[in-house]
């Protein structure tokens, strides 16, 4: 039996887990899904606010909802790891429900940290990146946060992301529960539901529509593709040193301008698009580059894929797909 005494303890090699995710309909939970169903026995739950195709037959799938705690208990019972990514996500949707976007980060979080603290063996939360706020440049895991200003809806998100990462980090110190949380840097890939940079660039490029690109194109940012973010937490699963920590997971060496990707898109894609500009509409991260030397410390890992091998795999998906 697991000693919650020890929540650094390693598991057994070979063995398969029980895994729970919830939000797990969504973008990087389905790439999750889908690729740890092939060791482990895989059960996502999600309220279908907004659902991914393509999900693995051998992926269970529950109706559920994290701000209802009766809705998760024999989910949490049954399974020996959670994986946490119930959020509302997308800065349109984040702008359009601030009330519901702190309600599902805090609360679901409380609710299934609860549930979690007597008989899960590690619990894995995203987080995000968004918490460095507007400038981040190689940013590091100790490294101060920066919110924006109180009133400003745009960091709704941030803040109860970073709410989440203290009551996990609490929940470490005080009940022993093994926590992780992983800040995701800017993830692209196949099978992305709702909005995305790249998503959308591509699905424009594809067609040869217009691309948009709100204020001058100058924001940086570094991109990781989805598959190095889902081997990332496979470590995680089982990694001894993991617990207690959270990591940068990103990809500094994919780093672009919103301008000069959207020209590397419209080039690979072989496309007609042109580029438009307008103005910003809402405040928008200037700079975003990760330091992700604390992940390849401790977990001994490092994003490896070429940005133009990521763009390639995921302009082939929305033009075949």
């Amino acid at each position: 039996m697991f000693d919650r005494q020890i929540p650094t303890r390693n598991f057994r090699k070979g063995n398969s887990l029980n895994i729970l995710i919830t939000g797990g309909t969504g973008f990087i939970g389905t790439h999750l899904a889908n690729y740890l169903c092939n060791h482990h026995e895989v059960t996502v739950t999600d309220n279908l606010h907004r659902e991914a195709k393509h999900r693995d037959k051998r992926v269970k799938f529950l109706k559920r909802d994290v701000l209802v705690p009766s809705d998760m208990i024999k989910p949490v019972q049954a399974c020996e790891v959670v994986i946490h990514l119930a959020a509302i996500a997308g800065v349109d949707m984040v702008m359009k429900n601030p009330i519901k976007t702190m309600e599902v980060a805090i609360i679901g979080t409380m609710n299934m940290l609860t549930l979690s603290r007597h008989g899960v063996r590690r619990f894995i939360d995203f987080s995000t990146s968004e918490v460095f706020g507007d400038f981040a440049f190689n940013a590091k895991e100790s490294d101060p946060t920066s919110m924006g200003r109180v009133g400003e809806a745009r960091w709704t998100y941030a803040v109860s992301k970073l709410a989440m990462e203290h009551l996990g980090h609490n929940y470490f110190k005080q009940e022993h529960l093994p926590f992780i949380a992983i800040r995701p840097f800017n993830i692209f890939g196949p099978n992305q539901p709702g909005v995305g940079a790249i998503k959308t660039m591509v699905c424009k490029a594809v067609k040869g529509d217009d691309i948009t690109i709100y204020g001058d194109g100058n924001q940086i940012r570094s991109w990781c593709y989805v598959d190095d973010i889902v081997r990332a937490t496979e470590i995680c699963l089982t990694h001894i040193n993991a617990p207690g920590k959270s990591f940068n997971i990103g990809n500094a060496d994919n780093t672009i301008t919103i301008s000069g990707l959207a020209r590397t898109i419209i080039e690979m894609a072989g496309s007609k698009s042109k580029i438009v500009y307008k103005p910003q509409l809402v405040q928008d991260i200037k700079l975003r580059i990760p330091d992700t030397s604390f992940a390849k410390d401790v977990l001994d890992f490092k994003a490896a894929t070429p940005l133009i091998n990521g763009l390639r795999k995921t302009i082939d998906w929305y033009r075949n797909g």
